[in-house]
């Protein structure tokens, strides 16, 4: 299956955020050990059960893999980061244009012109690649 040929995967939620972003950082990772992580990144202390639930529910989105080892689940990212947010960047461009048109592309125009020379390089340089 190729990248276009996935569904898209859905939008993050704050808590769904910051656990992807953990089993991103580390690879795979079982419930407790992103409870701790998170829990010392904060002043927000998160329960076992919350945690365990949010990691459930992106197992059941296709966002993290599930396998059992002994009596834990661990947990491993379905997409490496920079696929998920080039999955995610391009449907809401979609949604964008086909809800505005023109209009989008005529802000995406702005936006690129008010751009410094380099980052608009850089940016070029990104789009041909894809």
């Amino acid at each position: 299956m190729t990248a276009a040929d996935r569904p898209v995967p859905p939008p993050l939620h704050e808590l769904e955020s910051e656990v992807m972003e953990e089993i991103w950082r580390v690879g795979e990772a079982n419930v407790r050990e992103v409870l701790h992580a998170l829990n010392g990144q904060g002043p927000k202390q998160r329960a076992y059960t919350t945690v365990m639930t949010i990691m459930q529910r992106l197992d059941t989105k296709g966002l993290l893999r599930r396998r059992r080892s002994g009596r834990t689940d661990i947990y491993k990212p379905c997409l490496s980061r920079e696929d998920y947010l080039q999955a995610r960047a391009q449907a809401e461009v979609d949604a964008v244009v086909e809800q505005y048109g023109e209009v989008a592309f005529v802000h995406f125009a702005r936006q690129m012109a008010s751009l410094d020379p380099e980052q608009r390089r850089k940016l070029t340089r990104l789009a041909r690649r894809d």
